[in-house]
């Protein structure tokens, strides 16, 4: 089984408040008084508390078009990036040249050379590493980076995979004629990066390991969530539908995944859940008959950083690790994302 040496976040410097975003978004906006109000309130449900953004808000007025939004991308996400891998490499315990396997996803901008390409000669990794850029997967992009982490780990138990997930998602907020799903975003989203450092079996011992992997892709469920790429850059594609589609489909997925390893949902000590929105996370825990402090690490990182898509699952990742008083045993992470996509990891706590 492969083994988690280290989880870390990182976060742009630029920290506001939830009502400091929703105002600066009505002025970038020009919003009407009615469309501010209806912010104001979603803002105000959004479950958030701060966010960060990776320009200082005064800095979102200079952008002029898509092609000066996705330079600003790749210049921030390449810095973001190296500064979450390297975090996670001091915390590992390895260095760059150890690595023998470097997956990304990021799904906020695009990148040619990759940003995996960008980031090798900065981090110092080999230039054989294998390289695997991930994009399209939006939020259920950090689960699947460490399934398919995990399962390349199966065939190569003497090698050390990264992952990194970045988002910059203030740079995807439209400030023209903005939809009410667009307002969502506005109110919802957030910057940051996460990475994780993964270890073969053979590669040194640790208190957590991956045990299983599982991919599901709701049927006819490709349009309820989504980007679509217009004049002014990429757009969200949101629909009412998406909690609803989690609390039907859901339940039914992680419960045949648990069976496969002859588990049940109360045998799980700790769940690891994409904090989508506080409508997702409700229901995750309906459709699994959670307690609700089963999904309060979800909500912890929600009220601390928003939405950062990707990098989302890694932050509660990271949080339930490092939680104190934490109980060995199972752990399965639930990362959820466009198509509507499912993506299933079972851990294992060592005691």
């Amino acid at each position: 089984m492969s083994r988690i040496a280290a989880v870390t976040s990182a976060l742009p410097s630029h920290r506001y408040e939830q009502d400091e975003l929703a105002a600066a978004t009505a002025e970038l906006c020009a919003l009407p008084p009615t469309r501010r109000a209806l912010l104001d309130r979603l803002s105000a449900n959004a479950g958030v508390r701060t966010r960060h953004t990776v320009l200082p808000l005064t800095g979102y007025r200079r952008l002029d078009g898509i092609d000066s939004v996705n330079d600003t991308y790749i210049e921030h996400a390449t810095e973001l990036g190296e500064r979450a891998v390297e975090d996670a490499l001091r915390q590992a315990g390895v260095t760059a040249e150890d690595v023998d396997l470097f997956v990304t996803t990021s799904v906020t901008g695009v990148s040619v050379p990759s940003l995996d390409a960008r980031l090798v000669p900065r981090l110092g990794m080999r230039p054989d590493v294998k390289r695997v850029p991930m994009f399209g997967l939006g939020c259920v992009g950090g689960a699947a980076g460490l399934a398919r982490i995990h399962d390349y780990l199966r065939a190569w138990p003497d090698h050390t995979a990264v992952l990194l997930a970045v988002e910059l998602c203030s740079l995807s907020v439209p400030l023209v004629d903005p939809t009410v799903p667009d307002l969502v975003v506005s109110a919802l989203f957030g910057d940051g990066a996460g990475a994780v450092v993964v270890r073969g079996a053979n590669r040194g011992a640790s208190t957590v390991r991956i045990v299983a992997t599982r991919s599901e892709l709701c049927p006819n469920t490709h349009d309820v969530l989504g980007w679509h790429l217009g004049p002014q850059g990429f757009r969200i594609v949101l629909t009412t539908e998406l909690a609803e589609v989690v609390e039907r489909e859901l339940g039914g997925v992680v419960k045949r995944f648990l069976a496969d390893h002859g588990l049940q949902v109360p045998d799980v000590a700790a769940w690891v859940v994409h904090p989508g929105g506080p409508k997702v996370i409700d229901a995750v825990r309906d459709s699994l008959e959670l307690p609700e402090a089963q999904v309060a690490t979800a909500r912890a990182a929600l009220a601390e950083a928003g939405n950062m898509s990707s990098a989302s699952i890694v932050q509660v990742l990271g949080k339930e690790l490092a939680a104190p008083d934490a109980e060995p045993g199972p752990i399965v992470v639930v990362g959820l994302g466009p198509g509507v996509s499912i993506e299933l990891l079972l851990l294992e706590r060592l005691g």
